[in-house]
């Protein structure tokens, strides 16, 4: 008798995620020379992101018994934001779990929360800054997240909430990051399938408290928007959404790479960016270009929002002597003698 069909199926997930892994690593190191110690590690090294929820304990499970079937090494890593007393013993119990389970290393890795962008926006970079730190620490190949197709939804809609461009319509990547170090197996299964292969396996998971607070956006939305949706306009929304996001990220791209061509053509010789040719790109493709154009100078991109990309495009359309634009990160932009200055202020 084979796995439960929830077990089956986070496994076949991960199973995809790792034989991608396994190809990119095997490429990367084709004319590498063999390692000349007996202890060397040829084998790549994946580390789950493990809070100890439903999600990320049913995909820490699955990396280990995949992990063992293929020629890789599995790991964990689970951070302690100290956003809540007692943390630290949890996360130290969750890296035990993950070592019961087979992850080699595992470990907890505390961080300081700031609070710049708000108390969720904080969590996520200190979280983020210490998945990349580990994995730098120990040579990993990829991290992998338990995101799911709800929390994909739950992205979309709070992208459409703020009034945002396609690109936060398209939620999270399935891979991403720098050398697509993150990948997300689970963005096709829903949160049920996720929490009954966690029933299936007797795996103990902890519900965060902060993931019922409506203190905080994505728990209302998760609790209350979602429910009001899928009762107005009936089931199938989550499914919906989840699909816009694809459709949304195929059509980013595209603009994405049409940006970046058109780029060099309005640039006179010296650099600059030239007014006349910028007004005539069509807008998607004008605003890309702007945006990667402030990024280049110091902007930071998680700052730098669709209203001050708006800002400096009336600098190309809709002039009218206006004063510089002050952007994020002490940028600025000007127009000066029919070209955009955009530098450090």
């Amino acid at each position: 008798m084979g796995p439960h069909p929830a077990v089956a199926a986070i496994r076949l997930a991960v199973r995809r995620v790792l034989h991608d892994v396994l190809a990119e690593h095997r490429a990367e190191h084709r004319n590498t020379p063999p390692p000349t110690t007996a202890d060397a590690h040829t084998d790549p090294l994946v580390l789950v992101a493990c809070s100890g929820g439903a999600d990320s304990m049913a995909l820490a499970s699955a990396l280990a018994f995949e992990a063992r079937k293929l020629p890789v090494r599995a790991g964990g890593i689970t951070v302690d934001h100290g956003l809540q007393d007692g943390s630290d013993t949890r996360a130290a119990e969750v890296a035990e779990r993950m070592t019961a389970l087979g992850l080699a290393p595992s470990e907890a890795v505390a961080v300081t929360v700031g609070r710049e962008g708000g108390p969720e926006a904080a969590a996520r970079d200190a979280r983020y800054a210490a998945l990349d730190a580990a994995a730098e620490r120990h040579g990993a190949a990829a991290v992998l997240l338990g995101h799911t197709r709800d929390d994909q939804a739950e992205t979309v809609l709070l992208g459409l909430a703020r009034g945002s461009g396609i690109r936060s319509l398209s939620g999270m990547a399935a891979v991403s990051g720098a050398a697509r170090r993150y990948r997300r197996p689970f963005l096709q299964l829903d949160r049920q399938t996720v929490r009954k292969a966690c029933v299936a396996q007797e795996l103990a998971v902890w519900d965060d408290p902060h993931n019922a607070d409506p203190a905080y956006t994505r728990s209302r939305l998760r609790h209350e928007g979602l429910p009001a949706l899928e009762k107005a306009l009936g089931k199938g929304v989550v499914e919906a959404l989840a699909r816009t996001a694809q459709l949304s990220r195929d059509d980013a791209d595209a603009l994405d790479t049409w940006a970046a061509d058109a780029e060099t053509a309005v640039r006179d010789e010296a650099g600059a960016l030239e007014c006349a040719k910028l007004f005539g790109l069509p807008p998607a493709v004008r605003r890309r270009v702007l945006r990667r154009a402030v990024i280049a100078e110091g902007a930071p991109a998680g700052s730098l929002f669709a209203r001050h990309i708006e800002e400096v495009d009336r600098l190309v359309t809709g002039w009218r002597g206006q004063g510089a634009i002050n952007l994020p990160g002490r940028v600025e932009a000007r127009r000066q003698g029919g070209r955009l200055v955009i530098r450090q202020g």
